[in-house]
């Protein structure tokens, strides 16, 4: 039986889980010829891997080289070993470690739907929306590919499994779809967000700061026909830490704690790049959100942007484009995820409830599964019932136009 406490907290829906692509994803829906040079799993040793300075980097080893065995995703010139960092949940925190890992070696719920649903409900969640993981958090690794057509059909595969498979009928409407783009085109990109919203997804992902990916800034026009799909069909904007492929750091040297701290510096700048941009004012109907920044830092940085515009617009370049204060286009625009923040929570007035939305980070090593209830309750048992399930269910429902029980509607 629930004690009352457990019932304060509503079922949790997800704004920020992950999912690891099952080895078929591309085998089975790109074209016969692209067999051999597609993504595809290759079972191989591990010869090297660092991460410093926020900068991943392995190596995989040739058949019969000594080296821990893992499952590793060739493409191109690129290859990339699923590591435990990947599919941490069931692990102690010391046993989590940066080490290369197969298929078996997963749990089952980092890339099968039974397996998945199976988890969500121990962890008191009942939605969620999963963001890539061999793609990156944004589409980054086909928007690097040399070959463009190939990389289209791999965008579209990609999307086309996360719909139809991923969310498809087995999900139960209990996760959401999340597609991703071809970054280095904002007309291919226009034209698939309008694909997938016509099949019934309402976010898609995007880079925090896409210049870091060698692509446009936001404060340029050329991104504005994605914009303007986006708005159109009123598909969501979601941006996770580490989607412009440049963990924050401070230098190459620094241990991966450094940066662990400051993940939601590129959320900070990104804010602040799009309140001073005039994309919002623009594009009025169009919100976006960012996943796994926390909320805490939001109230300085608004405070910030409001002096900075209230007394340096005119020198500062903004004063044609960003007519009113940026706390007020913040508001109901941009939305701010966290799984543990309980400063942020201390000064949710400061950011408005309308504006935050709970994640829970499965399977990766800082998800709070199995415990996400627990967690909740410890961080917002201050909180009145109203606000909670305005935190945990309603306002993701309102973002996603999931249906009054908090699911996926598909295109109906």
């Amino acid at each position: 039986m629930e004690t009352p406490a457990q019932n304060a907290i509503p079922r949790i829906i997800s704004v920020d889980d992950h999912t690891v692509e099952p080895p078929n994803v591309w085998q089975d829906r790109l074209p016969a010829k692209y067999a051999d040079v597609g993504p595809r799993i290759v079972r191989a040793p591990l010869k090297e891997m660092t991460f410093m300075g926020g900068k991943f980097a392995p190596k995989m080893g040739a058949p019969g080289d000594d080296g821990p065995i893992g499952d590793w995703w060739v493409y191109e010139d690129l290859h990339r070993p699923l590591t435990r960092l990947d599919t941490a949940v069931g692990y102690s925190r010391d046993e989590i470690k940066l080490e290369v890992i197969t298929y078996e070696q997963m749990r089952p719920g980092s890339f099968s739907v039974k397996e998945r649903l199976e988890d969500m409900d121990v962890n008191h969640v009942q939605s969620a929306l999963c963001f890539p993981t061999f793609p990156r958090f944004c589409g980054q690794t086909f928007t690097e590919a040399k070959d463009k057509e190939l990389g289209l059909l791999c965008v579209q595969a990609y999307n086309d499994w996360m719909v139809e498979e991923w969310c498809g009928q087995d999900a139960q409407g209990r996760l959401i779809p999340l597609p991703i783009i071809p970054l280095w085109d904002a007309e291919l990109a226009a034209a698939e967000v309008r694909r997938n919203a016509a099949r019934g997804a309402r976010a898609v992902c995007f880079s925090e700061i896409p210049p870091f990916l060698g692509l446009p800034s936001i404060h340029s026009d050329d991104w504005d026909p994605f914009l303007r799909a986006c708005e159109e069909t009123q598909t969501v904007i979601a941006m996770h830490i580490g989607s412009s492929s440049k963990m924050p750091s401070t230098s190459a040297d620094a241990p991966p704690a450094v940066g662990s701290t400051i993940t939601f510096a590129n959320c900070c700048y990104s804010m602040v790049d799009w309140l001073m941009s005039g994309k919002l004012e623009r594009f009025p109907d169009l919100k976006i959100m960012y996943a796994e920044g926390q909320i805490g830092w939001i109230p300085y940085i608004l405070e910030r942007a409001d002096v900075v515009w209230e007394e340096n617009r005119g020198w500062g370049g903004v004063a044609d484009k960003v007519t009113v204060p940026p706390s007020e286009t913040f508001k109901n625009r941009i939305f701010g995820c966290f799984f543990d923040d309980a400063f942020g929570l201390k000064n949710l007035d400061s950011i408005g409830v309308a504006n935050v939305l709970y994640e829970t980070d499965y399977p990766h090593s800082d998800s709070t599964w199995p415990k996400s209830r627990e967690v909740a309750e410890t961080q917002m048992g201050h909180l009145a019932p109203d606000v909670i399930e305005r935190i945990v269910r309603g306002n993701a429902i309102d973002l996603l136009g999931l249906t009054a029980e908090g699911l996926w509607a598909g295109s109906e």
